[in-house]
């Protein structure tokens, strides 16, 4: 027999939303809180690794209504211009944020989920067993349990007193929509000092450019064209990019602090899912699949265990099964990015020994789920 659990999620992101309509569709009570109204934007690499398509269309939760570009190959450019490419084992499809996560969002309603938007989340107490999770306007709202998918830095990491918020970030990421004339089965990682761009082509013709850049550089030019000019135009593929594209937004979407320290996926019996669990590096092109397979995870632990030390215990085993490694790896192949030696250097790593590359994707990317 079921027994109906009271579940709140925190942040309707990916993995909030995967986590949502999961549990709604196995008879749960859903309550999902979203600062923000959708559809909206958010700054994001746009690129799905396809090991989490055949779930997405088996639970209904994939867009079929539109044509999303296949991506099949690899191309990498050093902070001179120089590139590379290859083939990608599992390839992958582009989806902007905007419409992916719009879509998720009634498809949660429809599920049954309380969608709650423009409610912000000041804090989370646990007491007694019960959740109590309190709104920027003093609602106040009790669950068994929480699963917070609240993103990247949140003042909400700083009130649960987890360690990471005590660290600064140097990076900002900044992200554009564009019209170019490149190709649709490829997505493209092109280096700058201090930094790296990614290219992918998502629905109606248009491209998601993202890039990773410095906060001290953007200090130093005072302004994001400026700092675009002195350091990402150094790279001859990102200027010719840049100055023969059409650029779709009036300004550009920015977040600054960025980390990529270590997190905890349990924290005060909280789940945390999605980037709030950890953040690969955007070079490894995998951050949205995490997250939905993330949100997966937390669903599948909520519902199949009744006690709060058997969900609590099954999760973090399963994220870490599943993501630990990946994290540990994307630090590491980081390095090798976002400077004119290093990225030479694996430029030249990926054109005379492609097969490091593909030990660096399997690292980075699981198997379909």
């Amino acid at each position: 027999m079921l027994i109906k659990k009271r579940v709140i999620v925190v942040g309707g992101g990916l993995a909030g939303l995967i986590a949502a309509c999961q549990l709604a569709k196995n008879g749960h009570l859903v309550q999902l809180f979203e600062k923000k109204q959708y559809p909206f934007h958010r700054v994001c690499g746009e690129y799905v690794s396809n090991e989490v398509l055949d779930f997405l269309k088996r639970e209904n939760l994939f867009p079929e209504t539109a044509h999303f570009p296949s991506i099949s190959k690899f191309e990498f450019s050093d902070t001179k211009g120089n590139t590379v490419s290859m083939d990608l084992d599992l390839g992958g499809f582009g989806i902007s944020r905007f419409l992916l996560d719009d879509f998720l969002a009634n498809q949660a309603i429809l599920l049954g989920v309380e969608l709650l938007q423009n409610k912000p989340v000041e804090n989370i107490n646990f007491n007694s067993g019960v959740f109590e999770v309190i709104t920027q306007d003093q609602g106040t709202y009790e669950a068994e349990f929480v699963i917070a998918a609240h993103g990247k830095r949140s003042k909400l990491d700083k009130v649960l007193n987890r360690p990471f918020i005590e660290k600064r970030s140097p990076y900002i990421g900044v992200k554009y929509h564009i019209r170019t004339d490149a190709s649709k089965e490829t997505v493209a990682l092109h280096n700058f000092k201090a930094g790296y761009c990614g290219l992918n082509a998502i629905e109606e013709e248009k491209f998601n450019l993202c890039y990773l850049g410095s906060r001290d550089e953007l200090r130093k030019y005072g302004s994001i064209p400026e700092m675009e000019a002195q350091t990402l135009f150094k790279n001859p593929r990102l200027k010719e990019i840049f100055n023969s594209s059409d650029f779709l937004f009036e300004k550009p979407e920015v977040i600054n602090e960025i980390n990529f320290e270590f997190k905890r996926p349990v924290e005060n019996h909280v789940l945390m899912a999605g980037d709030a669990a950890g953040l690969i590096t955007p070079l490894c092109g995998n951050g949205m699949a995490m997250a939905i397979h993330s949100g997966k995870l937390a669903a599948e632990a909520i519902h199949r265990f009744d006690s709060r030390e058997e969900v609590e215990k099954n999760y973090q085993r399963n994220w870490n099964m599943n993501f630990s490694r990946r994290l540990r790896v994307g630090r590491v192949v980081q390095r090798l990015f976002g400077s004119e030696s290093a990225s030479s250097f694996a430029r030249f790593l990926l054109s005379d020994f492609p097969a490091i590359g593909k030990v660096i994707m399997k690292n980075t990317h699981g198997t379909p789920i």
